[in-house]
């Protein structure tokens, strides 16, 4: 019997890891033959891997207790699927509607509403953000920036411009890694820098530089991990920092010193 096409529903279910066994071997042939649907795929798998970093540490959280408390009444329990009811319809309803509203507002709305339950934990926020960038990009073989490093000027000028603020690449030739480049992101509330580097055995790093703070406090190096993503964050002044690797903690240590150190003296 001829084999059945390849469709997007085997590719997603491929990375999803939910298709059957013979069914897995026929796409993994396919994907031989077809290296830049591999490459497509392999994209969605670190991406994948990195909303897994952001939001599986949300599982191990406790139930409030307001969600777990049982309904001590029938008429409670009735009132409850009646508003998860209106909350559904409410939700199926708006959702188109709010999908063409300003983007400015759903931002504003979502960053207040972070800073008021997190404005403590703002770097943390930062660096975790950090992470997941990080995770997102450095593992593109092709394009894991928007601008090259043969092209500084225009790069540092244009995230100069965007984040409104004067940012720099730091120099980490004497470290063993070199720029690739740069791109934009999202923040918070606002965009963020992210410089690229790597080394003569293609391990890369990325700065994060974030002028989004809820407070301006300077900070000390703080350290995080997300998997196996190291990061060490600090706030300097206006702008917020977060230098992530894959690479042992002393080691991204001694370079997020030479970052700030480089990044504390007045631009030539």
């Amino acid at each position: 019997m001829k084999p059945l096409p390849i469709t997007e529903a085997d590719l997603q279910g491929y990375v999803d890891g939910l298709l059957p066994e013979e069914r897995l071997e026929e796409v993994a042939v396919y994907l031989e033959s077809n290296p830049e649907e591999a490459e497509r795929l392999r994209t969605y798998r670190h991406q994948n891997q990195a909303l897994h970093l952001l939001f599986d540490p949300v599982l191990d959280e406790p139930v409030p207790a307001r969600l777990s408390a049982r309904p001590s009444s029938r008429r409670e329990l009735l009132r409850r699927y009646a508003a998860m009811f209106i909350v559904a319809i409410f939700a199926g309803a708006g959702g188109w509607y709010l999908h063409g509203a300003a983007q400015s507002s759903s931002v504003n709305w979502i960053a207040s509403a972070a800073g008021s339950m997190t404005r403590a934990d703002a770097p943390l926020m930062m660096a975790r953000r950090a992470a997941v960038a990080h995770a997102v990009y450095t593992p593109d073989p092709r394009r894991p920036v928007e601008i090259g490093a043969d092209q500084e000027d225009v790069l540092v000028r244009w995230l100069s411009k965007r984040i409104g603020a004067d940012v720099r690449a730091p120099k980490l030739a004497p470290l063993g890694y070199e720029l690739i480049g740069g791109r934009l992101l999202p923040g918070q509330s606002g965009p963020v820098a992210q410089f690229m580097y790597h080394d003569g055995a293609g391990q890369r790093l990325t700065l994060y530089v974030s002028t989004d703070q809820v407070q301006n406090k300077d900070t000390g190096f703080r350290f995080a991990q997300e998997g196996t993503v190291n990061v060490f964050y600090w706030i300097d002044g206006k702008f917020g920092y977060a230098l992530s690797g894959s690479i042992p903690r002393g080691d991204l240590a001694r370079i997020a010193n030479t970052v700030y150190e480089q990044l504390d003296k007045p631009a030539n």
